[in-house]
């Protein structure tokens, strides 16, 4: 049994490329359905109504493209519209949110779990909601982080004005004593060698994107839906909007190699 069908993936903007790479190197059969919202990002300031309308508009182009399962590569989106998304529509829904929980959960020793992401990620408490439904007694420390995404964008993957404001925002989370780190944002993958280099203690980092695309695989052998083993996989592109400069630190950075970028109107 093989399902032919693409894999869709949809960001608010061109972060979520990570979780593209990771599924690449993971499932490389797999044709891939990218669609990032570059016309309204960025998601995180946004109210969770919005972002949810958002969602669904993303989800639906998509679904015209015959997705046989929807992957959310955006933690805002996914803390605030996952449940919407899995009731509105047929194929299976992932977001980042749950895999990278479940992650850190088996990555941390004394139970104190630091989270990093956008402001609408941290507000909305998902993080600690999931960690917490899986165990009571763990301790999670929470940070927004909202000059990372633009310094990323920039392509300031290796700057210290970027480990600089890195160890701004860390430094109140290791003085909690955590001892895990919860990358809770799609941007943030692009930055594990600085924030490894930065920290002088074992931190264990939890990457959202890695796991993510390990609960692909899951759910692609739980329901029989991989593609054939002798397919090679292509990965098409779409935005709302003409890329930024992102797109190439993303390609650089990742190494990912796609054709033309499709330009998608919204009604």
């Amino acid at each position: 049994m093989s399902d032919p069908r693409p894999i869709g993936v949809f960001d608010s903007g061109i972060g979520g490329l990570t979780v593209v790479k990771a599924l690449r190197d993971l499932l490389p059969n797999e044709d891939i359905c990218y669609l990032g919202d570059t016309a309204r990002v960025p998601y995180g300031p946004k109210s969770p109504e919005t972002v949810q309308r958002y969602a669904m508009e993303l989800a639906e182009m998509l679904m015209r493209k015959n997705a046989k399962v929807l992957v959310v590569a955006c933690n805002t989106v996914s803390s605030v519209a996952l449940p919407l998304l899995t009731k509105k529509f047929s194929v299976p829904v992932i977001g980042v949110i749950e895999p990278g929980a479940r992650a850190a959960l088996q990555a941390t020793r004394n139970r104190h779990i630091g989270v990093i992401g956008t402001r609408a990620t941290i507000r909305s408490g998902a993080y600690e909601k999931a960690l917490r439904a899986a165990d009571n007694n763990v301790c999670v420390s929470s940070r927004a982080c909202p000059l990372l995404v633009p310094l990323i964008e920039e392509g300031l993957l290796d700057d210290d004005v970027t480990d600089r404001m890195i160890m701004r925002y860390l430094e109140p989370l290791l003085a909690d004593g955590i001892d895990t780190l919860v990358l809770g944002c799609t941007h943030y993958p692009l930055l594990t060698g600085a924030i490894a280099r930065i920290l002088k203690r074992q931190i264990m980092l939890v990457d959202s994107a890695q796991n993510c695309a390990h609960a692909v695989e899951e759910m692609l052998d739980r329901q029989s839906l991989r593609a054939a083993r002798l397919n090679r996989g292509e990965l098409h592109v779409a935005l709302t909007d003409a890329a930024d400069n992102f797109l190439n630190v993303a390609r650089d950075a990742l190494q990912l190699s796609f054709g033309e970028i499709e330009l998608r109107s919204l009604l």
